[in-house]
């Protein structure tokens, strides 16, 4: 897929089911993620990767927040949790792994792993595969990053739901960059 086309035409996908990329294509979907925007070249952002039965494990984190977070949550709500994991086959959790350096705020260490979250988006489209990126209360809290094992200075901001294209295409609008640039010459 030609570079500019791909950024252009990129657009996110609520419907994913498999097929997912491969090991190989992963590791290539991982280098881009890594040329993100790094001042200092902290290498702010990880990853974790889940799958397979690592939706119930998830699945069994989405809940035990949700109970945490409200201890009078009806059963309703907790359905709703339990089955967020399951709106793709393969989930990436995007961590902010923020690194004490006073030339580099946690802000521009936590956008790094957002636009790292970006490239992993544009290489699942030129890899012919989709993404959404969801974030809600299970993000930037940390109650969930203590429920996913991650350390002090660990901060979820957000999950990559990932498969293939399965719904309607989105109509991608003509976009007029004047309505969003302005040039001082």
């Amino acid at each position: 897929m030609e570079a500019i086309q791909n950024l252009i035409e990129r657009t996110s996908s609520s419907h994913l089911s498999m097929p997912i990329p491969s090991r190989e294509e992963l590791n290539t979907i991982y280098k881009a993620a890594l040329r993100a925007p790094d001042h200092k070249d902290l290498k702010p952002s990880r990853y974790i990767e889940v799958s397979g039965n690592g939706l119930d494990r998830l699945s069994e984190v989405f809940i035990n927040f949700a109970k945490d977070s409200d201890p009078n949550i009806d059963q309703s709500r907790i359905e709703r949790y339990k089955k967020m994991p399951y709106r793709a086959p393969l989930i990436m959790v995007l961590i902010s792994s923020i690194k004490e350096n006073q030339g580099v705020p946690k802000i521009e260490q936590m956008m790094s792993t957002a636009c790292s979250a970006q490239c992993i988006l544009l290489a699942l489209n030129a890899l012919n595969y989709s993404g959404i990126w969801r974030t809600g209360e299970v993000s930037f809290n940390t109650s969930i990053s203590k429920l996913l094992g991650l350390e002090d200075n660990e901060f979820v901001i957000g999950y990559l739901y990932i498969g293939t294209d399965a719904g309607p295409k989105k109509n991608i609008q003509a976009i007029e960059y004047d309505d969003f640039v302005s040039i001082w010459d």
